[in-house]
């Protein structure tokens, strides 16, 4: 096996914009394989080839493909001539002392020029593997599937497909920044706005040094993790305790928690619009927290003019834990912090905070020297992979 075959499913609806989907997801894959011996990677017909080289390890291959976006599922393949009985030849001595109870072979024809129909080639190849081996056939549940697809002048075949992550290619979707926390939430939500092509800024509200650094080195990590999909992350550090005690010193106790929020938005907008950031992405659920009431949410967004986007809004507690398990961030969100979110919280937040009433409040404080101060404090940090040494 000399060769991956990578498949890739939304992009082939995207008509004449598909070229410029496949190309971008070419260079995201040469991106994720950097360092490791690989040839070429090439679009051949509606699929794509990577040629491997003598020294790449399929083992790390895999575990990298597996988390770059536009791809369906991809397979460790090899080449064959299209004569049927060389073909069937090249196919039985890749298999080697594979002793299946029963296989078919599954063809698909990349270019329909070629003579035969698929169900043809599959009757005769696998005539000629049956005859060599004696294997029984089972198209309907086979312990073996040999796959093959015609392409002009030569064939791939390959006995097994690896899943995707799936969506489209990071960089073909609109830029994004997202509120970050270190719970579990946010990287999800992150991590579904990535998969849908969105490059995106991740914004860390913290308040050290009144509270520790826990929750900075826990983003870090989450920063780290979602950078395996998009390759390359910006992680934007933003002080937020002294604007915390103002907002404790000068607005009324229930409705600091909606105020707070409100700074943040407008912090995370000045922060977005500078990256070119065309919309913000919240981890927010409807009736989670007492902050996450309909009415809390309404008034929280009016803080911001650009687009919020909340891609967990309808879901569960359960639902949003299992995909952070899924993507491997929930054993990060689960390591005891002290977040920013939790300093100076009342014992009994607003739930339907009125908007006359929050900007009243917040005529008590300095929003413009607040969130210029916010901006300023920012610390930045820069995420690749692979990282090199």
């Amino acid at each position: 096996m000399t060769s991956i075959v990578v498949h890739y499913k939304e992009l082939a609806l995207k008509g004449k914009n598909r070229p410029w989907f496949v190309q971008v997801l070419i260079g995201n894959l040469r991106s994720a394989l950097t360092g490791l011996d690989v040839v070429t990677v090439t679009s051949v017909m509606g699929r794509i080839e990577i040629e491997l080289g003598p020294d790449a390890a399929w083992t790390e291959v895999r575990d990298r493909l597996s988390r770059v976006f536009g791809v369906a599922n991809f397979s460790y393949a090899a080449k064959a001539p299209l004569e049927f009985a060389p073909l069937a030849a090249t196919i039985l001595e890749a298999l080697g002392d594979r002793q299946p109870a029963s296989f078919r072979v599954s063809v698909r024809r990349a270019d329909k020029r070629f003579p035969f129909t698929s169900p043809q080639i599959e009757r005769e190849v696998g005539g000629l593997i049956k005859e060599a081996r004696g294997w029984h056939v089972d198209l309907s549940n086979p312990e073996l599937t040999i796959h093959v697809e015609m392409l002009p002048g030569q064939a791939f075949f390959f006995f097994g497909k690896e899943p995707g992550a799936g969506g489209l290619p990071t960089g073909t979707s609109g830029r994004l920044a997202c509120l970050l926390s270190g719970g579990i939430d946010s990287p999800v939500a992150a991590y579904r706005m990535m998969r849908r092509g969105c490059p995106v800024l991740l914004v860390h509200f913290h308040s050290y040094p009144i509270l520790s650094r826990a929750s900075q080195d826990k983003v870090r990590e989450i920063a780290r993790l979602l950078t395996r999909h998009q390759l390359r992350s910006r992680l934007l550090l933003v002080p937020f305790g002294e604007l915390q005690q103002q907002v404790l010193l000068a607005c009324p106790a229930e409705l600091r928690v909606v105020i707070y929020r409100r700074l943040m938005l407008r912090i995370a907008e000045k922060l977005a619009r500078a990256w070119r950031a065309r919309a913000l992405v919240t981890g927010e659920v409807v009736g989670q927290v007492a902050s996450q009431t309909v009415e809390n949410l309404t008034a929280i967004a009016d803080a911001s003019s650009l687009e919020i986007l909340r891609p967990l809004i309808g879901m569960d507690k359960d639902e949003i834990s299992d995909q952070a398990a899924r993507i491997g961030t929930l054993p990060i969100s689960n390591i005891p912090d002290q977040d920013c979110c939790t300093l100076f919280t009342p014992r009994h937040p607003a739930t339907r905070a009125r908007l006359e009433q929050v900007l009243a409040a917040e005529r008590a404080l300095p929003i413009d020297a607040l969130v210029a101060a916010a901006v300023a404090g920012v610390v930045v940090e820069e995420f690749r992979y692979p990282v090199l040494t």
